[in-house]
């Protein structure tokens, strides 16, 4: 065996993409001054969790974590997949921040994933699984992956600070690549769906929410059906909280979505956040209706075939493609997803052609997959 070889990269900034893009590109990495110079040095309890995590659906992976915890050694191994599967994600960062990179890695393994996630299903950081559930998992749909086999339950929430939720993943296996995608028609928006959640505080919160959204979407639209989603006892976790999550269907399937939760304490460890901004605790429930509301129109304006939070898996999702070309719409660049666009570049070798339309304000890109194949599954 030949000495491995490692790709050296520094500091902390979006880890979840770069440990992502390594296990799928098997490029073993050494990442060093994590958070080197300040007070808590180190890795965070989710990034750490976020290992375990890839340690648990992988075989022969290795990670060396110095005793600081500033420098990380990954070597990736084989995506195996596998049922009945549990992982504690702990309560410094929401399932959210762990679904997304669990999703992909699912498609390219051995078996099909079948996982528990335990933590908090609902905050102000990353997307809430109602968001998965409704817009990200019917994104695959696009790249030729089969709806009827991606599941994600819901079993029971969990608010911050101390969580207490559960989810069910399901993802099937890709049998050998994903399919190129051309997806540039945004269309119009013909309905509006949502879902609100109060966990250990009053089921009138949601109506509050509901009646208060609504208001909004009636100038524009008739078709908007908002459902209530009211916890209590076990499943409501640990903490109070309360939150909705709004989805528009355009006239050509596309979803784009909005969602905010508040919860009744601070939150702990708000430092790191990947693609998100910081939204206000313990708002009434009417002032959380119409933020979401006016969210979700902002979104809406920005115009593409997905909102500002799934740009990053987007592209992702096209540079993993067989070697064809593939085409899509979005609106105003994240800064999340520009430094997608440059790590994919870097892991994968894929780059995009980055066209503006001015007409609408939104921007075409297109890109050459890498081709990636699922060598990891069964050949029968």
């Amino acid at each position: 065996m030949g000495k491995t070889s490692y790709t050296r990269l520094k500091g902390s900034k979006h880890l979840r993409q770069r440990l992502l893009l390594a296990t799928l590109s098997v490029t073993p990495v050494i990442i060093e001054d994590i958070r080197r110079d300040d007070t808590w040095p180190g890795l965070r309890a989710h990034e750490i969790s976020l290992l375990r995590l890839i340690e648990k659906i992988s075989d022969d992976c290795s990670v060396e974590i110095n005793e600081t915890g500033t420098k990380l050694k990954y070597k990736p191994g084989v995506l195996i997949g596998g049922k009945h599967l549990v992982h504690d994600c702990g309560v410094s960062r929401s399932i959210g921040y762990f679904l997304e990179p669990l999703i992909v890695l699912g498609l390219f393994g051995k078996k099909p994933l079948t996982i528990r996630l335990k933590g908090i299903t609902n905050d102000s950081k990353d997307p809430s699984v109602d968001t998965f559930r409704t817009t990200t998992l019917h994104m695959l749909k696009h790249f030729g992956v089969p709806l009827d086999e991606l599941e994600l339950k819901i079993e029971s929430r969990g608010s911050p600070p101390l969580g207490g939720g559960e989810v069910i993943l399901g993802v099937p296996i890709i049998h050998n690549s994903l399919s190129a995608a051309t997806w540039v028609d945004e269309g119009m928006v013909k309905s509006i769906r949502g879902v609100t959640f109060t966990t250990r505080v009053s089921p009138q919160f949601e109506n509050r929410m509901i009646y208060a959204a609504r208001g909004i979407f009636n100038r524009f639209i008739p078709d908007v059906h908002i459902f209530t989603d009211h916890k209590s006892g076990p499943v409501a976790g640990r903490s109070p909280g309360y939150g909705i999550s709004l989805v528009a269907e355009t006239t050509t399937g596309c979803l784009i979505s909005a969602d905010i939760s508040v919860c009744g304490a601070q939150e702990i460890d708000t430092h790191d956040i990947e693609g998100s901004e910081e939204k206000p605790e313990m708002l009434p429930p009417e002032t959380l209706g119409i933020r979401a509301a006016s969210m979700l129109l902002e979104e809406i304006e920005q115009g593409g075939v997905v909102d500002s939070t799934h740009q990053g898996l987007l592209f992702l999702l096209c540079a993993l493609c067989p070697q064809d070309v593939s085409k899509v719409r979005v609106g105003k660049l994240t800064p999340y997803a520009i430094e997608t666009l440059r790590h994919i570049r870097d892991f994968l070798g894929v780059k995009f052609v980055i066209t503006p339309d001015p007409t609408t304000n939104t921007v075409i890109l297109k890109c050459v997959g890498c081709g990636l194949k699922n060598l990891s599954r069964k050949i029968s």
